[in-house]
């Protein structure tokens, strides 16, 4: 029988962070020891009105595709197709970087990688033709023209160039693109259909409504989603539904797309620097956002955000003895609203089980 009191704390929850966000819906999903406890779209996919949003309302997850590459990755060195301590240019000799990155260093971000973010050009290129993206040879000339923040290993910096490097070493080894990657290692194995990686405008076409101004930031609020092409993520972003993403989450957690051994180290955290709450203490590790310092155990999971939306995906290992995943994907890229609105939901499971 399903939880109704546990249905309507979820409901409220995160109604309240979207009021705060000024965000019109979200789609969420809560697993409770392996069991689907909540998944729903809660809001509207409108700005006005009551359109309901589906349960299985597609969304850009953008980030949190960093951890099914991780992923990918890492049931490559399982294979024994790839080592984390060997240097990505042993697999990418033509990678344009003299200096030795290993797999382990681009995966936990302490390469020294820069990041295309923070160029002025990169912003000013998607306004200007949101409908094309940078080429592969463009990202890497743009953002590597002044090589590395820092040698590897003696610093922490976030980076997309980083996992554009990893989708590369992962198409180079599997023998796969990224779109038949995530099908062959992610999909397949837990029986997804909704779950696929955007490489047109085209496929765009299942979105759900995303709302931002990024693209013109002194003008209204917009629905990108037939605008904004998927190629400005470099490294690749997924498209799903909160369920699938759900599914995805606990599987890596739970040894099925990523052996006990290898999730070991996954699960070594880096100490990011900084504050960045609601992280106690925010760490990083291959490919997931750690958090030591939770009550619940070691939290990880990745957020996300970009044009029209905004992403967040955890797993608690500890909620008063039981493991809880949770998912939610808005529509609006508010800050991490959708990282939030995750968090709020593993501690809204807390309250509601003591």
């Amino acid at each position: 029988m399903p939880d109704v009191e546990l249905q309507r704390t979820i409901t409220g929850t995160v109604e309240r962070h979207l009021r705060d966000a000024e965000t019109p819906g979200a789609c969420v999903a809560v697993i409770v020891d392996d069991e689907l406890a909540f998944a729903g779209g809660i809001g509207s996919r409108a700005l006005a009105g009551a359109d309901p949003l589906a349960t299985d309302a597609r969304f850009y997850i953008y980030s949190i595709t960093k951890t099914l590459l991780a992923a990918i990755a890492l049931q490559l060195v399982d294979r024994g197709e790839v080592a984390l301590d060997r240097a990505i240019q042993e697999y990418l000799p033509e990678y344009p970087l003299s200096t030795p990155v290993t797999v382990r260093q681009v995966l936990n971000h302490t390469a020294g990688l820069p990041d295309y973010g923070g160029i002025p050009e990169y912003a000013t290129a998607v306004r200007a033709c949101p409908e094309m993206a940078w080429s592969l040879d463009e990202f890497l000339a743009r953002t590597l023209v002044n090589g590395l923040q820092f040698a590897p290993g003696d610093g922490w910096a976030y980076s997309n160039i980083g996992y554009l490097t990893i989708r590369l070493l992962i198409e180079r080894v599997s023998g796969f693109g990224m779109r038949e990657a995530v099908t062959r290692f992610i999909s397949d194995p837990l029986g997804l259909s909704e779950t696929l990686v955007a490489e047109t405008l085209d496929d765009t076409g299942t979105l759900s409504p995303g709302f931002s101004s990024w693209l013109d930031p002194v003008g209204p609020l917009i629905d990108i989603s037939r605008q904004y092409h998927p190629g400005w993520v470099s490294h690749r972003v997924v498209i799903s539904t909160a369920p699938e993403i759900a599914r995805i989450i606990e599987a890596i957690f739970d040894g099925r797309l990523v052996q006990p051994q290898l999730l070991t180290e996954m699960l070594q955290p880096t100490r990011v620097p900084g504050s960045h709450p609601p992280f106690v203490d925010p760490s990083y590790g291959l490919g997931v956002m750690l958090d030591p310092g939770s009550p619940f155990g070691l939290v990880a999971g990745h957020g996300g955000g970009g044009p029209g939306y905004s992403t967040g995906a955890l797993h608690f290992p500890n909620v008063a003895g039981h493991c809880v995943t949770t998912v939610a994907l808005a529509n609006r890229d508010q800050g991490d609203v959708g990282l939030r609105i995750a968090f709020a939901l593993g501690e809204a499971v807390a309250h509601h089980i003591v």
